[in-house]
């Protein structure tokens, strides 16, 4: 695929599965957003997901309007130039802007890395520990719904996997979730290793078992994943295959 394609089948991906997990889906000018009670610490599962919002539209109203229970206010822009026009209001209105890249593998398919598919309940307690590890403040509550919010997941692609690589003591220390959807697009989700297991190549192992198995299920589908635009993780990325095809935008308040 070409980069524009790709691009739009990543976001209509993205799309969909957000849709799909969600409890309650409301529908916006420009786009919808997402929303689950039992998750609601969660950002993932309750926001504004907005391609390119009309003129006129107050996107922060809007996010008070839908999210004004909440603790948190969490907005994306999928529509990159939309996002770049929403930043000065949104900054100025007390939220934090990043943008992220949406990163497509062209790279050849690596063979299966060694990761294994786990369930929820075996890896609970190693995402327990990194979460804690990632948020000393947090609540027993929250942190509780930011590892059980997996479950949800599983109703966002027609194949939900999530992968593991053990270290050398056994422990889990790296992990992703791996999504799919009918059509072979599939999207890495989650990548993450373990406080003190960094530069073993846990990573590695779990990216490219991830890789090896959307190929293996569809050749010709598009793999992706999305990348924090200003930090290192892309670099990595993009030496094991990925290239950047577009842009896209969170903006975030406490």
């Amino acid at each position: 695929m070409m980069g524009e394609e790709s691009l739009r089948t990543a976001l209509e991906f993205r799309r969909g599965f957000a849709r799909r997990q969600a409890d309650e889906v409301v529908e916006l000018p420009g786009g919808f957003a997402v929303l689950s009670e039992p998750y609601r610490y969660s950002h993932e599962h309750n926001q504004l997901i907005l391609d390119a919002p009309p003129s006129g539209v107050d996107v922060a109203g809007l996010a008070e309007e839908v999210l004004g229970h909440l603790g948190h206010r969490r907005i994306a822009v999928f529509d990159d130039a939309s996002a770049l026009a929403l930043a000065p209001g949104l900054v100025a209105a007390g939220y934090q802007h990043e943008t992220e890249l949406v990163m497509v593998h062209r790279g050849p398919v690596p063979s299966a890395g060694g990761a294994e598919q786990v369930e929820l309940a075996e890896l609970a307690p190693a995402l327990d520990r990194q979460w804690r590890n990632w948020l000393p403040w947090a609540s027993d509550d929250s942190i509780g719904q930011l590892v059980s919010r997996r479950t949800a997941r599983e109703a966002g692609a027609d194949r939900v996997l999530i992968l593991a690589a053990r270290d050398a003591d056994g422990e889990f220390g790296s992990w992703a979730d791996l999504y799919q959807d009918a059509a072979g697009t599939a999207q890495v989700e989650d990548l993450a290793t373990a406080e003190g297991r960094q530069h073993r190549g846990l990573a590695g192992r779990v990216l490219s078992t991830a890789l090896h198995l959307a190929a293996e299920q569809a050749p010709d589908g598009l793999r992706f994943l999305v990348a924090d635009a200003e930090d290192w993780p892309q670099q990595w990325y993009a030496r094991r295959g990925f290239v950047p095809v577009g842009r896209t935008h969170g903006f975030t308040r406490m």
